[in-house]
């Protein structure tokens, strides 16, 4: 019997300086799909070069000659509504720069498979807000992707970790130092689910700091050795040969006890030799802002019963400086293991889009035989749990299922994986307190489990009041009364308001937050029933006509 393969979900790591795309194999196996230069991971930079779009290693070189040209870093810009890049005349927001990367990664794994990407899982870092996910769901819908969800990092290498052995529930902690992201997350893994804890971290926190702190050194030591005071960074030149210079300097250190640098500018050149411990004496602060993020995290974890943790993991290309091992061993009295730092991310995204395709299968499967449309396809295990489907049912199209792709059937059966997360901010609305004072009263609190419905009753604040500002905010607390400038808006909406109604009446507002971190709000006037519904994907990410033309010009562009 002739195989029939079940449709490929692919997994991408848009990482912050490289990203890499992944796929499941006939055998049940992540596997890193190279790029054209046979390179597993691919810079995640994009050069501009007059009609065409250079992505990848070639640009990242192109930085020393045409530094205006060429963009790096994006992913700290997600979200941003004020990044604008130009070239040519026409703005690029960052959602485009990033879909051009992602065109890169898909043209290069059409070339090695012969098969179009079309669906896949992307992941962000688990510290993204409502803003910075929205972005990176329309960076793939740019792309021409169809974006079956939006993953946090962590939660995809210890999916990766996880499949390596079922065999027993563990707790562990993901420490993941990437490039420009850091994030630090409890999981919980066992046979039938990953289950995020909670999470902490700074999405402006990686290895580019540690890379500026080698550039900022370079700079003061070539101004020791030149007697000048210029500051040769506002050569655009000059910093991206440095900032090349800085990372090459930091991945050597991670091998070796000292390396050469040698600084050219304005016509005078200086060599010196950097240190390892002179690098970690420069960073030493950088590696303590993760550590305090990694205490308070835990914390957060003891608050919710979990004592203790059974294997700390390192996954991230920075985590790869020896630094990183040895204050985590000394700070926490544990050994950690660094697990495929490059690539657990997009193979851990790559297995949860094939458990997709899989459960997408069974649901056609056991649809078809039952003649039953199934309302709830994404909680197929509770499903049959509460009897909604047979266990005859399953095994009998899991059993087919297995058949027809060649997978083994334990692996089908498995396919039910549920992956529970919390949220990684918190949401609330402004608010007066008992003294008259505005304030931010935080519905959701941050580390809550997701999907979350909460509803809270507050009242109008005047006679005959006409409307209602309803102003949605995002903070990084666990408190529940913050002060105003504590939180950031992220959307407003108004609420009109019936006449003639008396002081105090009551405003239910409801908060609605999915699996991926976005955002519902219900805010009902309830004697009158006057509603409002709010979905925030904010002002600040591309949309409309905006996202329309990016996306033409997405496909029109030569991307190489």
């Amino acid at each position: 019997m002739n195989k029939k393969p079940i449709k490929r979900i692919f997994g991408i790591d848009l990482g912050t300086t490289y990203s890499s795309i992944s796929y499941v194999d006939e055998f049940g196996k992540a596997v890193i799909i190279p790029n054209s230069e046979n390179e597993r991971v691919t810079p995640s930079v994009v050069f501009f070069d007059e009609e065409n779009i250079v992505v990848g290693e070639v640009a990242k070189e192109s930085s020393k000659l045409y530094p205006n040209e060429v963009v790096s870093f994006i992913k700290r810009s997600m979200g941003e509504p004020n990044f604008l890049f130009e070239f040519g005349g026409q703005h690029y927001r960052p959602e485009e720069i990033s879909a051009y990367v992602l065109k890169k990664l898909a043209q290069d794994a059409r070339q090695y498979l012969g098969e179009e990407v079309i669906d896949v899982v992307i992941t962000c870092p688990a510290y993204f807000g409502i803003n910075e996910r929205e972005a990176t769901r329309k960076a793939g819908e740019i792309a021409g992707f169809n974006v079956r969800q939006i993953i946090n990092e962590p939660t995809a290498a210890a999916i990766a970790y996880g499949s390596l052995d079922t065999s027993r529930k563990k707790t562990v902690l993901v420490y993941d130092l990437g490039g420009g992201t850091f994030d630090v997350t409890m999981i919980h893994i066992s046979k039938e689910a990953v289950e995020v804890v909670c999470t902490g971290g700074d999405h402006n926190l990686g290895g580019k700091d540690w890379d500026d702190r080698i550039v900022s050194y370079l700079v003061e030591k070539f101004q020791e050795e030149t007697s000048t005071k210029e500051d040769i960074l506002d050569d655009p030149d000059t910093w991206q040969d440095l900032q090349l210079s800085a990372e090459k300097a930091k991945k050597s250190l991670s091998q070796r006890t000292k390396t050469p640098v040698a600084i050219t500018h304005g016509g005078q050149r200086i060599k010196l030799m950097l240190e390892r411990e002179k690098f970690e004496e420069l960073t030493e602060d950088l590696i303590y802002r993760t550590i305090d993020f990694t205490r308070e995290m835990l914390t957060e974890a003891k608050g919710k019963g979990y004592q203790k943790f059974d294997e700390f993991i390192l996954v991230g290309g920075a985590t790869r400086m020896p630094q990183v091992a040895t204050r985590i061993a000394k700070e926490f009295k544990v050994t950690p293991k660094i697990f495929d730092p490059d690539e657990a991310v997009a193979k851990g995204a790559a297995i949860y889009g094939w458990k997709l395709a899989l459960n997408d299968d069974l649901i056609r499967r056991i649809s078809e035989k039952t003649q039953k449309t199934i309302e709830r396809p994404e909680n197929l295990s509770e499903m049959i749990v509460t009897k909604e489907i047979s266990d005859d049912d399953f095994r009998q199209a899991a059993r087919e299922l297995a058949d027809e792709s060649g997978y083994t059937l334990p692996s089908v059966e498995n396919a039910m994986l549920t992956v529970k997360n919390v949220t990684s901010k918190s949401f609330g609305v402004v608010a007066h307190n008992p003294n008259n004072e505005e304030i931010v009263f935080n519905l959701v609190l941050r580390n809550t489990g997701v999907p979350v419905n909460i509803k809270k009753i507050f009242y109008t604040a005047g006679e005959n009041q006409k409307t209602v500002l309803i102003r949605i905010m995002e903070s990084e607390t666990s408190k529940v009364e913050i002060p105003l400038d504590n939180a950031i808006e992220i959307k407003k909406a108004v609420l009109h308001l019936p006449p003639d109604l008396p002081e105090d009446s009551p405003i239910q507002i409801v908060y609605e937050l999915n699996e991926e971190g976005r955002l519902h709000i219900t805010a009902e006037e309830t004697t009158n029933a006057q509603k409002i519904n709010v979905v925030v994907d904010t002002a600040s990410v591309i949309s409309g006509d905006e996202f329309e033309e990016a996306k033409i010009r997405t496909q029109k562009h030569m991307v190489m």
